[in-house]
């Protein structure tokens, strides 16, 4: 049965009617509810999380301006909030595949200065961020995830709808079935992070990136470890450049010393790469065996394992931010700062942009219209200047990365020297994502080395240890426009780069009956929306799984 069907001999569905509505329980969607009920405690305010509980689908970040957080909460040291180590050390090295290069202090450029901000499980920051919300007053549903927009008869948003629960693999309600339900809102607010479900329908259906540069990503793939005593150094912060990415291929590492002799690290790989026999995942395993790595790690332990897409296109490439009914917040609009590799101290400020635009007009007895407020008030605040000041990042990596890193250098080191914030120039690009991929027979195939078990891992054992799981009777949430397309395209010119950028083993091609098909193990994907950016026909599509499904990131 489609889900039209299932509505229509199973509805109508309950509806429950709030001020405000937010979809996801991020840094952003909580810094949302947070400052809307700061600003009017009689607002009723509601927070969807798909994932177990806030935090749980958080991954990413790990060092954190608390910039934003000190706008927010002043007073987030006393409520004992989780940033314990602050940054005590910045390191850029420049690798080759055996030396590494340390960049002198005095010519690391201020993006990559860390004086004032914390090494932090970003994991742990939201679930604290979760009670402050709920000890306001603010409803936060984990477990549910927002499958559909709901529209009104002017084509506004008026709300989401949650997934269906009890759907079986051949589509059909089983005993454990339960109709979604709809939670409606004056206004509604967007925040699910990179590549957002519901967010990528919305900046479709309201042209919401004409006029913009294509948004660009890259994917992170981090393990958290726990190392000897004599090799901790709390407050830590390491950066690398270089090996094992090729000229043409941006990408970079960051290990980072937590308290408690732990150790967070990964390697994040542009999705604009060109070379279809790359897999970001084995990059991050090669990556740890240089020796400016692995001193770090040798006698520890790997206690945690995640991926997720980040968006990595700046200011250039941010959508408008707000359509007739609601709002996009966070990574769901792409105001990470690739340049800084920070994105929740932006993710908190527009979310408490968009509350502060929101309150007036709910003031005033407005619904479902658009706050324009909001994007005239970021267009005003600090978090624009930083952005703009970046805005040619990931621009000038598109042309190689010697370029790339002279005119970062330029941009962020020399102009700033001459009393220059913003550089005079604007590059822009013109070239999505999925769109950069070479057939696999124009380009070197890459052999990357078996694992060793102990420093290098597999993918499935990976998996194993961030505690991903799905019902496994429901519909596969990697879905298919056509299913010839994978073996007949992507098979046939680019070798199958499903099975190789995928960090969680969720793509394989296996032969049936004398026969190349392509297996979809659901069960194993992480979220991290890789596949629906990276897919060159864009043929997959990720959709929301049930509620609470997916990875569990303890302390990560």
């Amino acid at each position: 049965m489609t889900p039209a069907e299932i509505l229509a001999a199973h509805g109508p569905r309950e509806s429950m009617e709030y001020d405000v509505v937010v979809v996801g329980g991020g840094p952003a969607g909580l810094a949302t509810a947070i400052r809307l009920k700061q600003l009017d405690a009689d607002l009723s305010v509601v927070v969807l999380e798909k994932g177990s509980e806030p935090g749980a689908h958080i991954l990413i970040g790990a060092v954190m301006d608390p910039r934003a957080l000190t706008e927010l909460l002043p007073d987030w040291k006393e409520r004992g909030a989780p940033l314990h180590q602050p940054v005590t050390h910045d390191e850029v090295l420049f690798l080759d595949e055996k030396g590494a290069r340390a960049t002198p202090q005095w010519l690391i450029p201020g993006c990559l200065h860390n004086e004032g901000n914390y090494v932090i499980s970003l994991g742990a920051v939201t679930k604290w961020l979760g009670e402050q919300a709920e000890a306001l007053g603010v409803e936060i549903f984990p477990g549910f995830t927002a499958a559909e927009v709901l529209y009104d008869e002017l084509g506004h948003v008026r709300g989401v709808a949650t997934g269906n629960l009890g759907i079986g693999k051949d589509g059909q309600p089983h005993e454990g079935f339960q109709l979604g339900m709809e939670l409606l809102g004056k206004y509604t607010v967007f925040a699910e992070g990179a590549r957002g479900h519901l967010g990528k329908q919305l900046i479709e259906k309201f042209g919401l990136d004409k006029g913009r540069d294509p948004q660009s990503y890259a994917l992170g793939v981090k393990e958290l470890w726990e190392i000897p005593a004599d090799k901790a150094r709390p407050g830590l912060v390491v950066h690398t450049a270089g090996w094992p990415m090729d000229e043409h291929t941006y990408g970079g590492g960051f290990l980072y010393h937590l308290e408690g002799n732990k150790v967070t690290l990964g390697f994040v790989t542009g999705l604009d790469y060109q070379n279809p026999w790359i897999s970001p995942f084995e990059e991050m395993q090669r990556w740890k065996t240089h020796p400016a790595i692995r001193a770090h790690l040798e006698g520890g332990k790997r206690i945690g394992y995640g991926a997720r897409a980040i968006t990595a296109g700046g200011l250039l490439s941010l959508p408008r931010l707000v359509f007739p009914g609601g709002a996009l917040v966070g990574c769901d609009a792409g105001t990470l700062n690739a340049a800084r590799i920070k994105g929740s101290h932006a993710a908190i400020k527009t979310g408490m942009l968009a509350a502060e635009a929101l309150v007036p007009a709910l003031k005033a007895g407005r619904a479902h219209d658009e706050l324009k407020a909001y994007p005239e008030a970021f267009e005003k605040s600090w978090l624009f200047e930083e952005l703009n000041a970046t805005r040619n990042f990931k621009q000038w990596f598109k042309k190689g990365n010697t370029i790339g890193t002279l005119m970062t250098g330029i941009e962020q080191w020399f102009l700033p020297k001459l009393g220059i914030k913003s550089p005079p120039w604007t590059i822009h690009r013109t070239t999505p994502d999925h769109a950069r991929l070479h057939a696999a027979s124009q380009v070197p195939k890459i052999a990357y080395p078996k694992p060793d078990g102990k420093l290098t891992f597999d993918r499935l054992s990976s998996v194993f240890i961030s505690n991903t799981n799905h019902e496994e009777n429901q519909p596969a949430h990697l879905t298919l426009k056509d299913a010839a397309v994978p073996v007949a395209i992507n098979l046939e010119r680019y070798a199958g780069p499903e099975s190789r950028y995928c960090p969680a083993g969720v793509y394989e091609y296996v032969q049936k009956d004398g026969a190349e098909q392509l297996v979809i193990n659901a069960q194993n994907c992480v979220h991290c929306k890789t596949c629906d950016i990276k897919d060159p026909t864009q043929n997959i599509v990720w959709v929301t799984p049930e509620g609470g499904g997916g990875p569990n990131y303890a302390g990560m």
